[in-house]
């Protein structure tokens, strides 16, 4: 029989030991990252993004929140999105406006500073105050036709934002459990980072809980998912006219 070293003897002996305290402690010495979880994390990265992507087309209702770049502008979004429209705040070079949508009717309001131009000056500066008073504070429908309505609408419509920041780019892996706002995450990543990566929840339905956009096109972070909210039209009180083309800023 040939005899067992010592140095073994003794590692077995230190592993048993360590496993008596974890055990002790009200662990297992293998914990199961994936045990009582949804077990997406078990699955190969591309079914996991998939599986996030299929379970947020199918929720009616979503709270988004954090930036996004586009165009060398960043916009900071804190909006609450639904099937037929959505509602929140934009924030982009300084300004703060609100969105509301309801089916096709979209609807801005910002402060006078936001109808003024970004110098203060006008080619009519008197005028340019009188009308930015009278839409301080108010809702002004975005007509269909208007450049802006097709900039602005983007950012209140559910499937069309979500299918298209949803998308990691290159070779999509796992990347570990994690954890976001108390929730186990699994996450996945695009070329190991640079073309972003998504933390997906392990609890309940795998549904997306942060992303950071490849190439620093912003993060993300998602929530309140399925909580519906009202969405209703402005009281005619509430709405006046512009009257030419509005601002894109």
């Amino acid at each position: 029989m040939t005899a067992i070293p010592q140095s073994r003897t003794r590692r077995a002996a230190l592993v048993s030991a360590m496993c008596a305290l974890v055990v002790g402690l009200g662990a297992g010495c293998s914990e199961d990252p994936d045990a009582g979880t949804n077990g997406v994390g078990k699955l190969p990265a591309a079914q996991i993004q998939a599986r996030t992507k299929k379970a947020a087309g199918a929720v009616d209702a979503v709270q988004l929140s954090g930036t996004v770049v586009t165009s060398g502008r960043t916009y900071r979004l804190d909006m609450r999105l639904k099937e037929d429209g959505g509602t929140g705040s934009v924030t982009s070079q300084g300004a703060t406006f609100h969105l509301l949508r309801v089916g096709e009717q979209l609807f801005l309001k910002a402060d006078s500073a936001f109808w003024t131009h970004e110098d203060g000056t006008s080619d009519d500066d008197a005028k340019d105050t009188a009308a930015a008073d009278k839409l301080d504070g108010k809702y002004v429908k975005v007509p269909s036709g208007d450049p802006s309505y097709k900039k602005f609408s983007v950012f209140t419509d559910k499937d069309l934002l979500l299918d298209g920041l949803l998308t990691l780019h290159g070779s999509v892996k796992t990347d570990g459990h994690h954890e976001q706002s108390g929730t186990r995450t699994i996450r996945i990543t695009g070329d190991g980072g640079d073309g972003g990566t998504l933390d997906v929840s392990l609890e309940g339905e795998p549904y997306p809980l942060r992303l950071v956009r490849a190439g620093g096109a912003g993060t993300l972070t998602f929530s309140s998912w399925g909580k519906d909210f009202a969405l209703e039209e402005p009281e005619k009180g509430e709405t006046v006219d512009y009257g030419k083309q509005l601002p894109t800023s």
